[in-house]
């Protein structure tokens, strides 16, 4: 078994490895991590369109101002549905799922892809739930198979697993500096749990604990998904080559622009003329010897006049595939029913793929997962979707799907 696993890890990290450069190069256009990558960072059309359609995406799906899911008895010996629905909201509502889950809108946008962690408090926190956005280059997936590798300080990891006793070689090292780092890799192969040190050789040799979960912490999930593919396309990865493109010509302008600015000059070298001690500022007084002809401006040929063609139409562009100039505010006045209706079945239609994969893939699985630790805490009697209940999505996008099929 444990052979297997490091077959398993070994394959997805090949898996995952041509999509780490894709990953890279979408957020130093759109979310930019570094200083190096700011300031090659010249249009931000790009990063203003991806809020907005992560604020669209968070409003229509998880409204935290109404109730968005709720669930349905069947039959009537079934567990009390109400007090499961309130138990559920009431813990979110507690917990910091709303702010954490804003994050991976953007991941979902951004990287196409998306990961939530949802762990179990202690008895006695505010809320049953605890939530953390996983960054996607920490998050290496097969069908039915999550590995999750972090780095982090050793003490950190005997505290999240006291039981763990250190191999003999990290002992002391481990002793002398509890802040030594050490990196982590958590998997769930189906139900089962195992965690242990990637620090080369054998798994079995390097493992810190071993368990089972009755339902899966990792939600995983996805924009669209292409044929034979794991990880998921998301907007931004589609309108990727707009959005360098633009990024270019930006550049390009503003180079222009500090030419037009300053200009290039040229100047007879006789001897009287310094070109160190020349300040190219306005009302500057530049001496030159009699009869030379000092300095003159040097004509560029650039013409950059086309740029602003070329940058509208492709900002439209990029507009258009995040989803900005359909999702957002059609204009400043007020709409009429007919625009209403119009821009709301506009919605339903460009979500509507994406909203039956995250009903699938990421709130379903949230509710599963949120429905067991309640019941096992006893804070509700054990509930099973479709056996003693019907989750029922009434999502703002929901209710605009079933509104457009009664036109």
């Amino acid at each position: 078994m444990k052979h297997n696993l490091q077959q398993m890890y070994r394959r997805a990290l090949d898996l995952r490895t041509p999509w780490i450069n894709r990953w890279d190069t979408a957020m130093r256009y759109t979310m930019p991590t570094s200083d190096d990558d700011a300031a090659m960072l010249f249009d931000a059309t790009a990063a203003d369109a991806v809020d907005n359609l992560a604020a669209s995406i968070y409003s229509l799906l998880t409204p935290p101002e109404s109730l968005w899911v709720s669930l349905v008895p069947e039959s009537a010996d079934s567990p009390d549905a109400v007090t499961a629905t309130n138990a559920l909201r009431a813990n979110l509502n507690d917990s910091n799922f709303y702010t954490t889950v804003h994050q991976c809108y953007m991941d979902l946008i951004i990287l196409g892809t998306a990961c939530l962690f949802m762990a179990e408090n202690p008895i006695g926190a505010a809320s049953a739930f605890s939530f953390t956005a996983i960054p996607m280059r920490d998050i290496a997936i097969l069908n039915n198979a999550v590995f999750h590798t972090a780095t982090m300080p050793a003490r950190e990891v005997m505290e999240k697993y006291p039981s763990w006793t250190p191999p003999a070689d990290l002992r002391d090292t481990i002793k002398s500096d509890p802040e030594t780092p050490l990196r982590l890799v958590q998997s769930l192969v189906g139900t089962d749990f195992t965690a242990w040190l990637d620090v080369g050789g054998n798994i079995e040799n390097n493992i810190v604990s071993t368990g089972k979960f009755e339902t899966n912490p990792y939600i995983i999930f996805r924009w669209s998904v292409a044929s034979g593919e794991i990880y998921g396309r998301g907007p931004v990865l589609r309108a990727l080559p707009d959005i360098k493109t633009v990024n270019k010509v930006v550049e390009l302008v503003l180079k222009n622009a500090t030419i037009a600015v300053s200009g290039i000059w040229q100047a007879d070298d006789d001897g009287v003329i310094n070109l160190s001690n020349i300040n190219l500022t306005p009302g500057a007084i530049i001496p030159k010897a009699v009869g030379s002809s000092g300095l003159t401006p040097l004509a560029s040929g650039a013409d950059f006049d086309v740029s602003q063609i070329i940058l509208q139409d492709l900002r439209e562009r990029i507009r258009h595939a995040l989803l900005a100039d359909r999702l957002g505010l059609l204009s400043d006045k007020e709409m009429t029913a007919t625009e209403i209706i119009a821009r709301n079945a506009e919605m339903v239609r460009i979500l509507g793929a994406t909203y039956g994969r995250l009903l699938h893939e990421f709130i379903r699985p949230l509710v599963d997962r949120g429905l067991q630790i309640l019941s096992r805490r006893g804070v509700i009697d054990k509930i099973v979707l479709h056996s003693d209940a019907e989750l029922k999505y009434i999502a703002p996008i929901t209710k605009m799907a079933i509104a457009e099929t009664l036109i």
